[in-house]
């Protein structure tokens, strides 16, 4: 008799131990082989040495690092964590339309049966991953030469057919060597530094800034407005491509917080001047938002044990804080005081972020087509509203119509949607861009994929070395309709089925919003984005941070930056553990 192949366990289904084992035996893996230069072993873009390591950040980006000034600087490329030959786009007679892009939205991505509400988050935890992605990474304005078409069905109502779609903008310093993959270059900084606040460029930087006190410029309390032609209504801060309410929300919260740390640091050291107050502030303020993100929003979308253990050790290491404070940091490992402070390492690659990271944050199903904006005083319900009056040049006519206390305590309490297929919003399929092009972007977000050479979803799969699936139940987890939509839209052919639309599909481990896929790219780069930067490293002291910068990293969490600036949402977040889970409802009164 043929002997039962025992099932495979997942790293989720191990003991507490082994299971944080297992994830630190992924992470070393994925260091080891999913780092990938698209410059190639040849060294094509030449190292230049820094002429010397500044102590605080650039403008741009460059500078980190003493063997390359222009590792991770704005304008350079991103990198990939699939290897070169998995990564050229199909060609476009050749499947770069099969199946239509269009088809896989209305079929697959589209709402049928209603919202779908992820119950352990709210519309911060949505807000917050756009505000710092648009610190990570940027492929730029799109180039209207050439524009893709992409096929309709008949029955399609789409006003133009095809649909076109903008390419993808080509990279300045791209090879011409057609053997080797085509590149995307970074239109911000790489690194982790709040260029989405303070801008790419010194110019753009210097425009934002008050002048004096190292502050930046708020107007009686909210950012200036934006006032270029087509963009009145929209903040004026570092980033504000596809601007809406919850960027505002969190672009504003966190310019009064460099504010309130300048203020800080002058009260230290009196003499110091507008350059060095804002450039030290900038270095906290950048920190505390890594801090955040790490400790507070990743274990609200990763919520068991394991990961917020993980989570927590990356930033702080297993050690309690009342014992690291009276030893001191010793040694170069992660695993006691955690990655700030140790010795900086990009092991197998310069940094960079990847097309394939980008790839694992194409959350948009987080995004409601409705939201119900209440009092922050007594909960009771204000106006319903849609996604049409909360962006573009909406977004400052909103502020001013519900305020930030109540849009505040609104986001905090509604749920944004759960990050799975057939719960893409419908306002981002019939989007109206501030440029005036009329895009869906489920389409766009599968088509750009493909563009970009991310491989299709069992070929990504492997590359992450995730066992493979043998079929569309498996993928589904046993979700027998939905395994007969995906065989249906994608021919029968589960190596065509798309990397995103893949990751939506498969089941998550218990207390994930997104897919262990995902979770594998996260588990590298997470880390990666504290272990390659020296102000995260090296260079993460008092000498470079003050003493009171330092303190003020180690007692500011999410919870502290609202109540230091919004004390009224108090009642609300009262008793609530993780800022990125719904707050408490108010009722009449007050009384939650």
């Amino acid at each position: 008799m043929t002997p039962v192949p025992r099932p495979r366990r997942e790293w989720h289904s191990l003991p507490f131990p082994l299971a944080l084992l297992e994830i630190r035996r992924q992470r070393e893996l994925l260091r080891a082989h999913n780092l990938h230069d698209t410059f190639g072993a040849g060294g094509e873009r030449p190292r230049r040495r820094s002429p010397e390591l500044l102590p605080y950040r650039s403008y741009d980006g460059s500078g980190y690092d003493p063997d390359d000034v222009d590792m991770g600087r704005t304008g350079t490329r991103f990198d990939r964590n699939c290897a070169l030959p998995e990564t050229f786009p199909e060609p476009e007679d050749k499947g770069l339309f099969s199946p239509s892009p269009r088809e896989v939205s209305r079929e697959l991505l589209a709402r049928r049966s209603g919202f779908r509400p992820a119950r352990g988050l709210n519309m911060l935890a949505a807000a917050w991953i756009q505000f710092q992605n648009h610190g990570w990474f940027s492929h730029g304005d799109n180039t209207a030469d050439e524009p893709l078409d992409v096929p309709l069905a008949e029955d399609d109502d789409w006003p133009r057919c095809p649909m076109m779609v903008r390419r993808s903008r080509p990279d300045p310093t791209s090879h011409t060597d057609t053997t080797r993959p085509p590149t995307y270059e970074n239109t911000v900084s790489h690194w982790w530094d709040g260029s989405q606040i303070y801008g790419s460029t010194e110019e753009q930087c210097r425009a934002l800034r008050a002048g004096e006190g190292g502050k930046l410029a708020v107007e009686k309390g909210r950012l200036p407005d934006e006032r270029r032609p087509g963009l009145s209504g929209i903040d004026l801060t570092g980033f504000n491509d596809n601007y809406w309410v919850g960027l505002s929300l969190l672009h504003t919260l966190f310019a009064k917080e460099h504010n309130a740390i300048c203020d800080r640091i002058a009260a230290a050291h009196p003499t110091w001047g507008d350059e060095r107050l804002f450039q030290t502030a900038r270095l906290v303020n950048a920190a505390v938002m890594a801090k955040i993100h790490t400790v507070e929003w990743t274990p609200s979308l990763i919520d068991r044990p394991v990961t917020r253990a993980a989570m927590h050790i990356n930033w702080y290491g297993v050690l309690p804080a009342r014992v690291r404070g009276r030893i001191g940091r010793f040694g170069k490992g992660e695993t006691l005081f955690g990655i700030l402070g140790s010795p900086t390492d990009h092991h197998s690659a310069p940094f960079s972020m990847t097309e394939e990271f980008v790839t694992s944050y194409r959350m948009h199903p987080l995004l409601r087509d409705e939201y119900e904006i209440h009092s922050h005083r007594t909960g009771a319900l204000v106006e319903r509203t849609d996604f049409e009056q909360l962006h573009g040049p909406a977004t400052r006519p909103a502020v001013d119509r519900w305020g930030w206390s109540d849009l505040l305590y609104s986001f905090g309490t509604m749920n944004p949607g759960d990050i799975t297929l057939h719960n893409h919003p419908d306002c981002l399929r019939d989007l109206a861009r501030i440029s005036g092009e009329h895009v869906d972007v489920g389409t766009v977000d599968i088509l750009r994929d493909r563009e970009r050479g991310v491989p299709r979803y069992t070929a990504f799969r492997s590359a992450l070395h995730r066992p493979p699936v043998s079929g569309f139940e498996e993928l589904t987890g046993g979700d027998v309709g939905l395994a007969a939509e995906l065989r249906e839209v994608y021919d029968g052919r589960l190596d065509r089925v798309d990397t995103m639309v893949g990751m939506y599909a498969e089941p998550r481990p218990r207390g994930f919003a997104f897919s262990d896929t995902a979770f594998r790219i996260f588990t590298l780069m997470a880390s990666r984005r504290l272990k390659s930067d020296r102000f995260f490293t090296s260079d993460y002291r008092p000498e470079i941070y003050t003493p009171e910068g330092m303190e003020w990293i180690e007692r500011t969490g999410m919870t502290d930056v609202l109540l230091r600036h919004h004390p009224e949402l108090a009642p609300a977040l009262h008793g609530v553990r993780n800022v990125f889970a719904p707050w408490r409802m108010l009722r009449p009164g007050g009384i939650g």
